[in-house]
């Protein structure tokens, strides 16, 4: 079971850092990635990396303002947000699945088999 944390309402240029953790679990050797969902819109890639390393695909619109991260000693996953924008807006969720994925399918929806419930982040004045 992963437990996203850390949405809320943040002003146009502010910050939040999502938080997704697995009690019980350990992410060893497992892929993990960071999706959104905006209303009326499907869901996507934001971000992803494999727990041992390696390279960490984003998407373009999220690149150079998000970074995706982990605590081996927590064993919890991060998605540091900056100079967030009305369009971030959207719930994000925390995905994973065991074993390393290729970086072109890293940001796919159905390369994932465990899902969070979701953290809704609000960018708004």
């Amino acid at each position: 079971q992963l437990q996203a944390s850390g949405g809320g309402l943040v002003q146009p240029g502010g910050s939040l850092r999502l938080s997704c953790a697995a009690p019980g679990r350990t992410f060893s050797n497992y892929q993990l990635g960071w999706f959104r969902q905006a209303p009326g819109k499907e869901r996507e890639g934001v971000a992803a990396m494999f727990w041992g390393g390696g390279t960490t695909p984003y998407a373009n619109s999220v690149k150079g303002r998000f970074t995706i991260s982990r605590d081996y000693v927590k064993n919890t996953l991060y998605l540091q947000m900056n100079s967030l924008k009305p369009e971030d807006t959207a719930v994000y969720y925390c995905a994973a699945r065991p074993g390393r994925i290729i970086t072109g399918a890293a940001l796919r929806v159905s390369s994932y088999d465990y899902w969070g419930q979701g953290t809704q982040v609000t960018v708004s004045s």
